[in-house]
């Protein structure tokens, strides 16, 4: 099966739903195993994970990517190939990637590789990847630097924010409808609160790759009838924070900067690489082997990948994948050339890492 036959074969799997990603993972284990290359399927909390190794040595490549999508229309789980471009929900985040890496380990199986290269493919990223490569990394499979082929346009992403969330309790008085004054609003409270954080300094500090921080007011509760001064208001914030910030002293801030009471639902960690590193060196080499007339591009990404549970262990990290564009929208759509090229440049980056 060639790259884009395999590719149009996921995309057929309506993998939003766990049933459907656990058999996508059971799909490619067949279909690496016709091919002469063994795994394991591990599971955790009913999500399946896929993990196989190949070649030998003292140094681990990781090449991690998910097979699991956001929903979509019944017609996105039909690919469509039109003008070098396959549309369908999945071909660029990141069933794409993910061919592109299957299909350069079947090419170096037999090859006498000086490091050992592990697959690794999980199903629950879309939703935190808490079940699947959290728990990889929690259990060990660990590498030297590690790749995630989700869609950077053929530019190497080195950076990625990190995530904050939490709810801010804002508390009033009740008071008649009528007599607004002889209570305290909790909503106007929450919305001062609000704008507070907005203004907070080291929110609003930028990098070399971001302009500041997002703050994202993501739902507000309060009040039930017309006729009270609600006395309540939660807000519920997700917060992405610049990668070299500590999110305990942005949480520290908040908490010093608001009238109200904080509740940390989550605290994750960002990417902060350097491309001075000498794999991401080696990777930028492979690229203009591969594409001779390319500039390498380094960038940063807003939101957050599975990458990020490695580098909480320190371990080195980039996004690197085809080029596409609207993912998760109706329309997305990856352009076949570049999965190839994909391919090729991570065959040519294995044989030198």
């Amino acid at each position: 099966m060639k790259s884009i036959d395999l590719l149009k074969k996921l995309i057929t799997f309506r993998s939003s739903s766990l049933e459907q990603a656990n058999e996508a993972i059971v799909f490619i284990s067949k279909y690496l195993e016709s091919n002469g290359i063994y795994g394991d399927i591990l599971e955790n909390n009913g999500y399946y994970s896929y993990i196989t190794t190949i070649g030998k040595g003292k140094k681990t490549l990781v090449l991690n990517g998910h097979l699991d999508v956001v929903s979509g229309k019944d017609e996105q789980f039909i690919p469509i190939v039109k003008n070098d471009r396959m549309i369908g929900r999945g071909t660029a985040d990141m069933k794409s990637g993910c061919v592109a890496m299957i299909q350069s380990i079947i090419r170096l199986k037999d090859e006498n590789l000086e490091s050992k290269i592990m697959l690794q493919l999980v199903t629950d990223e879309e939703i935190g990847g808490m079940n699947c490569t959290k728990y990889l990394v929690e259990e060990g499979y660990l590498g030297d630097f590690v790749i995630c082929t989700e869609p950077t346009n053929l530019s190497i992403s080195i950076q990625a924010k990190g995530i904050i969330r939490i709810d801010v309790i804002s508390k009033g008085k009740s008071a008649h409808g009528s007599r607004p004054w002889e209570g305290e609003n909790a909503i106007i409270k929450a919305y001062e609160n609000y704008k507070a954080i907005k203004a907070l300094e080291i929110l609003n500090k930028g990098s070399e790759y971001y302009e500041k921080s997002s703050v994202n007011l993501a739902f507000i509760n309060g009040g039930d009838i017309y006729n009270r001064v609600p006395d309540c208001s939660v807000m519920g914030f997700d917060i992405r924070y610049v990668p070299d910030i500590n999110p305990h002293e942005i949480i520290e801030n908040i908490t010093n900067s608001i009238d109200g009471e904080i509740i940390i639902k989550s605290i994750e960690p960002g990417v902060y690489g350097l491309k001075e590193n000498k794999y991401i060196q080696k990777l930028s080499e492979s690229l203009k082997r591969i594409i001779p007339d390319t500039d390498v591009k380094f960038t940063a990404q807003h939101g957050g990948s599975d990458g990020r549970y490695y580098a909480e262990k320190g371990i080195p990290i980039v996004e690197f994948g085809p080029k596409g564009d609207h993912w998760h929208g109706d329309d997305e759509y990856v352009e076949i050339k570049s999965v190839k090229q994909l391919e090729e440049i991570l065959v040519d980056f294995i044989k030198t890492f």
